[in-house]
């Protein structure tokens, strides 16, 4: 389809639904009655009397309904099917040549982005979930919930480690009826629409906005850290203040599942919590930086102590390395040796890539 002709299609879809407002009201009082005279059609809308004819007449210029000059004139609907169809033509020729059209924006050039639009900011939340390979961090609304349980589910089915909030919690899904165990390791209920919407992949890939911002409020926004290290800023803000404070269960995996090894973590909270069922040795390559220096290092031992307090806002682990012990932490460490940003445990030797 050439540039002219696409323009001309836009241009005919858009204005086989521009319609006014009384022509909506005129339409779908035909529609349901099937058969109607103008006087019944002023009855049944708020359209003026002195209006009614001009406006049917409109619609029968669209092809939407029939006109049968009678004493009084009739007005009959068209099966919609019918009415559409060369509009429902032309709309897939258009769709179709813009899918030509469109080039991909190179969303991966910006770390981070602020976006308004509520159909953007759901985009996101789609592709944060979709991209996580070994671990995953929402806090969710229960409609956010209900529109993304089948990416969730889809993300556990794959292995990822799921923790999620839902908020505010009043309104979340009863445990009783809702299957969160297929789409979360861990579920939480917190308290209040205060709570902020968000989602972070496996450390780095995340997006952040208000409740507000995912009603389509204009003066709210969302945050997209694409692929940043500023992602852990969600992260860490989810792990501290987030779900320290998400005081209802609404799922626990069992502490009895077994974890499989290999496995890659972000969050050292969940990778503690999973050593400490685990018997017999384990050893553990972790990426991340040096807290005095800040220079990027890789430590490999065997995991010799961990230590987690139950509040979960302490999660440390020790390798004994061939250099010696390391104490090793989250983000933002400030008492432990390396600031951990990915570790992976193992079996019999340290993984490495």
């Amino acid at each position: 389809m050439s540039d002219e002709d696409l323009r001309e299609t836009v241009e005919r879809v858009g204005a086989g639904f521009d319609l006014g407002e009384y022509e909506i009201e005129a339409y779908l009082a035909v529609l349901r009655h099937g058969e109607l005279t103008a006087s019944e059609i002023a009855d049944r809308t708020e359209i003026p009397q002195p209006r009614v004819y001009d406006t049917v007449r409109s619609l029968g210029d669209r092809g939407l309904v029939e006109l049968r000059e009678s004493r009084p004139m009739k007005v009959v609907a068209i099966d919609p099917e019918e009415a559409f169809a060369d509009l429902q033509t032309s709309f897939a020729e258009m769709v179709a040549s813009l899918e030509e059209a469109y080039t991909t924006p190179a969303r991966e050039t910006e770390a981070v982005s602020l976006v308004k639009s509520r159909s953007t900011i759901l985009r996101y939340f789609g592709d944060v979930i979709d991209s996580a390979e070994f671990e995953l961090v929402c806090s969710l609304t229960p409609g956010l919930l209900e529109r993304f349980a089948d990416d969730l589910e889809a993300a556990s089915e794959r292995g990822v480690s799921i923790d999620l909030v839902v908020a505010p919690v009043r309104n979340a899904p009863d445990p009783e009826s809702f299957d969160y165990d297929e789409l979360a390791t861990t579920a939480r209920g917190r308290r209040g629409v205060t709570t902020p919407v968000l989602a972070v992949a496996d450390g780095q890939y995340s997006v952040y906005a208000t409740q507000g911002a995912v009603r389509d409020d204009p003066e709210k926004y969302g945050v997209i850290f694409n692929r940043s290290a500023l992602g852990f800023l969600v992260s860490g803000f989810f792990g501290t203040v987030i779900w320290s404070t998400a005081n209802e269960t609404l799922h626990e995996s069992e502490t009895t599942v077994d974890v499989e090894l290999p496995r890659t973590y972000a969050s050292i909270r969940r990778c503690v919590k999973d050593l400490q069922t685990l018997d017999g040795d384990v050893y553990a390559t972790v990426h991340g930086r040096d807290v005095l220096s800040g220079d990027a290092r890789t430590d490999r031992g065997r995991v010799v102590e961990t230590k987690f307090e139950e509040t979960e806002e302490v999660a440390t682990l020790v390798l004994e390395t061939d250099a010696g012990r390391v104490d090793v932490g989250g983000r933002v460490a400030a008492y432990e040796d390396v600031e951990a940003h990915e570790i992976t445990l193992a079996r019999e030797h340290p993984p490495r890539e």
